[in-house]
């Protein structure tokens, strides 16, 4: 929430970035005294279970989410059993099996996680990844009827749900659809439609990405197995795809997910997957990855392909068993994503000035361009929309209709909207999920659609934020930040989408030194007047007021906020600060 009603953490209302903190109510600081008490864990790791929910009782078994007791039943899922028997049966009787998967992360590693499968007991799958340009999102006719003219079973992963026509073009197959984008009225006419995001769930599962349906449908195939007293391969060596997938798809890292990415990202760590190995190679990826690296540096490269390249390069390097192929593989999608990057600035820059025109505090923030690649108006509305703090959409215009992609706000669902605006014609194609959308629409109708979709969100308060307001999880000394603290912190991890990395304030500090780093950065140091001091870094400072704050501050003293971490050189790992805002004490 804004904090309403709350009075500003340490009285700031407008920082440097022109923003309110707010810290913990008094009932979380309450809590996290409770926590704290009670298990004898930090006071700064209890505040950050105490703004998480957590209370006293489930604090120690939170800090070690167990899969076994937090992964749901996969029969919970309507469709499991026909999708999962289907599934070991085309197994025992050596059908022919393909997989139709969709072009991005999610997609790519929820195909890969069945050929791996499928390997383990010397089978192999045709994989078949649409072109984004040619094809478009999800199945199509003429694919799916030349599938099934050579296939037993199609398994449709990340896409299908929506896809009545082509699925009723397969004929001959089996199509079982593993998928969790927003279902409508009527289901495709599919053997089985397993997603949790279909509208006859309960919506408990809706946080699950593709590649996590796609691992239960496992978790219940070695089920299966093993009543015929058949063993299945170690399905927790899988859990690295599902992690990437998670983290890349910008599913919240709450519940089974955290305990999903948090065992993924261990798996990771062995670099036992040649494919992930050579990603993390190539990206320079030197020290165990966490969140970030999957969803900044890994999951770029491996969409790059789906993007601008070939549509399965993602797919085939998540699923390969030879070293050299991944490597090779590697080395093209991290030169597309350079590629991608130059195409993006060019549509991002367009697009910016266009959404300034219109205003940007309208409760939906959209431009359209001639000639817009479609694989890069995903990310740029992404980029439209953190700059904003509003859903954002972005649409590359073609002809006579217009092909564009939504990103979304916490709170606020995309998915629904565009789904509605599609369903009242104003729109040619148009789904997604609470976060992220595609559409098509008519380049005559494109005013009309916008103007609709922004109606409809600003119905769900996408207008309503103010200047958006900066949670803090507490205050800290100088001298009580260390790398065991920081350590201990990250036990509630991993942090991301849905489960903020903490942000803790450091009160009336004294600036020590400083001095530029590069174009935009700044290091510098800070110290309580007490002989405790810290150092800091702050990341872009000159792109915006932070820069001159911290170097100009003319011994002022100031209040700094901004996130622990912990700086790795040279073998070494000492504490370091992370500055995200500053407020003159």
């Amino acid at each position: 929430g804004n904090g309403a009603g709350m009075s500003a953490f340490l009285g700031v209302e407008r920082s440097a970035t022109g923003r309110r903190w707010t810290g913990p109510s008094a009932e979380a600081d309450r809590q996290a005294e409770a926590i704290a008490q009670a298990t004898g864990l930090a006071l700064p790791l209890a505040r950050v279970l105490a703004a998480r929910g957590v209370v006293a009782e489930e604090a120690v078994r939170f800090l070690e989410p167990q899969l076994r007791e937090l992964l749901p039943d996969p029969r919970s899922l309507k469709d499991m059993g026909p999708a999962a028997g289907r599934f070991v049966r085309a197994l025992k009787e050596r059908e022919r099996i393909a997989i139709f998967a969709d072009y991005d992360v999610d997609g790519g590693a929820s195909a890969a996680l069945i050929v791996w499968w499928l390997r383990h007991f010397g089978r192999e799958a045709t994989l078949y990844v649409p072109d984004r340009i040619d094809e478009g999102y999800g199945p199509n006719e003429p694919a799916m009827a030349a599938l099934a003219a050579a296939h037993d079973l199609i398994l449709c992963v990340d896409c299908g749900t929506l896809s009545h026509g082509p699925v009723a073009a397969a004929r001959g197959a089996d199509v079982v659809i593993l998928d969790h984008h927003l279902g409508a009225e009527t289901l495709p006419p599919a053997l089985a439609v397993v997603n949790p995001n279909r509208q006859d769930e309960t919506g408990a599962l809706s946080h699950l990405c593709a590649a996590s349906v796609v691992f239960l449908m496992l978790v219940e195939a070695n089920r299966l197995l093993r009543a015929d007293g058949l063993g299945g391969p170690d399905l927790m060596a899988l859990l690295d795809l599902v992690a990437l997938a998670t983290v890349a798809d910008v599913a919240p890292l709450t519940g089974v997910n955290r305990a999903l990415v948090r065992q993924g990202l261990k798996v990771m760590a062995r670099r036992e997957r040649a494919g992930l190995t050579a990603l993390a190679d190539i990206a320079r990826l030197d020290r165990a990855p966490t969140p970030y690296h999957l969803g900044f540096l890994l999951g770029p490269r491996v969409n790059a392909g789906g993007r601008i390249g070939a549509a399965d390069l993602g797919a085939r390097l998540l699923a390969t068993a030879d070293a050299y192929e991944a490597a090779a593989l590697a080395g093209r999608l991290d030169a597309l994503n350079t590629e991608r990057r130059e195409i993006e600035a060019r549509v991002r820059d367009a697009a910016l000035a266009q959404a300034e025109a219109r205003g940007l505090d309208a409760p939906l923030v959209w431009a359209a361009g001639e000639g817009w690649h479609p694989g890069v108006v995903g990310i740029v509305a992404a980029r439209l929309k953190e700059a904003t703090g509003r859903p954002a959409v972005v649409i590359g215009l073609d002809g006579a209709e217009g092909k564009g992609s939504g990103r979304s706000v916490e709170g606020i669902d995309l998915g629904a909207a565009v789904q509605r605006v599609a369903a009242e014609g104003l729109l040619l194609k148009g789904g997604g999920h609470r976060m992220a959308a595609g559409l098509t629409v008519a380049r005559d109708r494109l005013e009309e659609a916008m103007e609709r979709l922004s109606d409809l969100l600003a119905r769900q308060g996408a207008a309503a934020s103010g200047p958006r307001d900066l949670r803090l999880d507490g205050l800290l000394m100088p001298g009580a930040v260390t790398a065991a603290l920081i350590e201990e912190i990250e036990r509630a991890g991993p942090f991301g989408q849905g489960a903020p990395s903490p942000r803790f304030a450091f009160a009336g500090m004294a600036v020590t030194h400083s001095r530029r780093v590069g174009e935009s950065h700044l290091r510098f140091g800070f110290s309580d007047g007490l002989g405790q001091s810290l150092e800091a870094v702050a990341f872009g400072a000159f792109d915006g007021p932070l820069g001159s704050v911290i170097e100009g501050h003319g011994g002022m003293r100031l209040h700094l906020a901004g996130r622990l971490e912990l700086n790795h050189w040279q073998g070494r790992s000492r504490p370091q600060f992370r500055l995200e805002d500053a407020a003159p004490a």
